[in-house]
């Protein structure tokens, strides 16, 4: 019995290298019940048009030096964390510290940015905002996304409001309303 179950092992084994190299080589495991991607026509699947940007690894350590207040607002402080550069130009990511106390007279601006994609995530405290006239509240621990051109302004923050926001392309316009 343990003679066979040892043949058995082994013949599974060789079945099994035979299967996957034979998928290294772009073919189906046959038997495996697994087969290659459909294609139009039997063709290769295109490749996307686009190129894709150059990435490198980057790591961006914490140091409370790194804020900065020559940013997009005045009433915030920005760390960029370096993606930009490392994307490309492809997306930017940075943490807003926003500066206490709010001022409604400041804050408040109608306006919108031209951009595929923006995504913010409270790091800590809350903000309040006005998203195409519906008006949320976030907290801690909320994220959003603000689909390209939405108009939208900023009505109150905490004193410890911390936002993470990316933004897709790193380089883009603000278009103020008011």
């Amino acid at each position: 019995m343990t003679k066979t179950m040892a043949r058995l092992q082994a013949r599974a084994k060789k079945t099994y290298r035979k299967k996957t190299s034979n998928m290294r080589r772009g073919g189906a495991a046959v038997g495996a019940g697994l087969k290659p991607a459909p294609t139009k026509g039997g063709k290769k699947p295109a490749r996307s048009a686009k190129p894709r940007s150059k990435q490198t690894f980057h790591f961006s350590n914490f140091r409370a030096e790194d804020f900065r207040t020559d940013g997009l607002r005045t009433y915030a402080k920005y760390r960029d964390l370096g993606m930009s550069e490392a994307t490309s130009g492809l997306l930017q990511a940075h943490v807003i510290r926003l500066v206490p106390p709010c001022d409604p007279a400041v804050v408040s601006k109608q306006h919108y940015h031209d951009v595929e994609l923006q995504m913010i995530y409270v790091l800590k405290g809350w903000i309040k905002g006005d998203y195409d006239g519906k008006v949320v509240t976030l907290r801690e621990g909320a994220a959003w996304l603000q689909p390209p051109r939405i108009e939208h302004r900023v009505l109150d923050y905490s004193d410890d409001c911390e936002l993470l926001e990316i933004v897709v392309p790193a380089n883009f316009k603000t278009v103020e309303l008011e």
